[in-house]
């Protein structure tokens, strides 16, 4: 086994070595001078079991085109089984034709990341779980809720409420509040355009609750802050947020910010940006032991499933 890093989220790759008690792979990783990606692997891969870490983050698209060229290295190096490990799974939010005359990205995404040589991806948290049957060879969609969920049992919360941010979240959300044995709410959305939302009320009890938004990510934030204001007119008594993904694009942690949230906990799927590490409401869980040891058993061809749990 030899475990390899992109540029994207080179700390994780580092935590996730450290558990599996390895060395990172040698490699040479830089850009020509008219910015294309220059990459070699500075030691022999011939039959071995090879997993590539790289987040689709911040410049999703070099970090994407990045691992495509990792990928098909390897795969010339004639690697043994070359395995995407994808913290975060870039363009996932469309998946289906919700309109006329737009593309479907995650099964785009699919098919880039078969041609490029992998044979396996592992990631975290997708956006919509059947993405997965976009995919011809073994994807491991990884959950973040048992490591949310060990350190919000910490908190002591009381009359705890689990609430989804919009309805296509429920299922996700609903899964969280069985495991931590909490209510479930969800809050009501219209989304006019991309990036855009309305909160128009919420579904259930809030009331006097400590209350924890659960999402798969938080991007803008929009959706985040104005589910925030819809519970304090219910009448919610504290407010978090957990999410698996900090994308936090634009001015999403001044939105936090000015929000009534005490706390937003995220994982390190993606590196936090420098204006989140300033703030005091954001905490990172790490999720490198849980990558760590999803690859070791793939690496033994033994039971994955158990992590899910």
């Amino acid at each position: 086994m030899k475990v390899f890093s992109g540029s994207s989220n080179p700390q994780l790759a580092r935590d996730i070595a450290s558990y599996l008690k390895i060395e990172l792979g040698r490699c040479v990783l830089d850009r020509f001078a008219d910015g294309e990606i220059h990459f070699y692997i500075d030691e022999n891969v011939r039959g071995e079991d090879v997993f590539v870490i790289q987040s689709g983050c911040f410049d999703a698209n070099f970090h994407l085109m990045e691992l495509f060229l990792m990928l098909d290295a390897f795969k010339r190096a004639s690697a043994g089984r070359i395995t995407a490990v994808i913290p975060y799974f870039a363009y996932a939010r469309q998946d289906w034709k919700d309109r006329p005359r737009v593309p479907i990205s995650a099964r785009l995404m699919a098919d880039l990341l078969e041609t490029a040589g992998a044979n396996r991806v592992l990631t975290m948290d997708l956006h919509s779980p059947q993405i997965q049957g976009f995919f011809s060879i073994p994807v491991d969609n990884l959950m973040a809720a048992p490591v949310i969920a060990n350190h919000i049992r910490t908190l002591q919360l009381e009359n705890l409420t689990v609430v989804s941010p919009d309805a296509g979240g429920v299922g996700r959300a609903r899964v969280f509040a069985k495991r931590l044995d909490a209510r479930l709410a969800i809050i009501d959305k219209r989304r006019p355009a991309p990036n855009v939302a309305q909160v128009l009320h919420v579904i259930g009890e809030v009331r006097d609750q400590d209350v924890v938004i659960f999402d798969d990510m938080v991007d803008t934030a929009g959706t985040l802050t104005l589910g925030v204001e819809a519970l304090k007119r219910e009448g919610a008594r504290r407010i978090f947020a957990a999410c698996t993904h900090p994308v936090l694009s634009g001015e999403a942690v001044e939105r936090i910010e000015r929000s009534a949230l005490e706390k937003v906990f995220v994982t390190n799927t993606i590196p936090l940006k420098d204006k989140a590490k300033n703030s005091q409401k954001f905490q990172v869980l790490s999720v490198a032991e849980l990558f760590g040891e999803a690859i070791r058993r793939i690496n033994e061809g033994s039971s994955v499933s158990s992590l899910f749990a």
